[in-house]
């Protein structure tokens, strides 16, 4: 058996499966075409008027757990490697550490994370 035979068959399925769905599904499918279903649909046309100005917040607070969550995620490869980095991995992981601090610090002084 050739070793590149199993990955030749996963790529044959993985190619045939999605092009006879979607023959399956457009030959069998039902087809009704109706007027309102080839209208714009949140594509930069509005189909209602607007009902206000939207919130930054909401912005705010995702991208502000955005960059919390990825740098707490950095925690872990550290805790992992730490008898491998020793003590300079120690002291780098304080200063980022003391960086992360002052960064929520300074989010927190800003009125970031109070809801309004």
């Amino acid at each position: 058996m050739h070793p590149y035979l199993p990955l030749l068959i996963y790529l044959l399925v993985a190619l045939v499966v999605p092009v006879a769905m979607s023959i399956l599904g457009t030959s069998f499918g039902p087809s009704k075409p109706e007027k309102y279903k080839f209208l714009p649909y949140e594509s930069g046309h509005p189909t209602s008027p607007l009902m206000g100005r939207f919130p930054v917040k909401f912005y705010m607070v995702a991208m502000l757990f955005v960059i919390f969550d990825v740098e707490a995620a950095s925690f872990y490869p550290w805790a992992v490697n730490l008898r491998e980095l020793g003590v300079f991995g120690l002291y780098e992981m304080i200063t980022f550490m003391i960086v992360l601090a002052i960064g929520y610090a300074y989010v927190w002084k800003k009125g970031g994370f109070s809801w309004r």
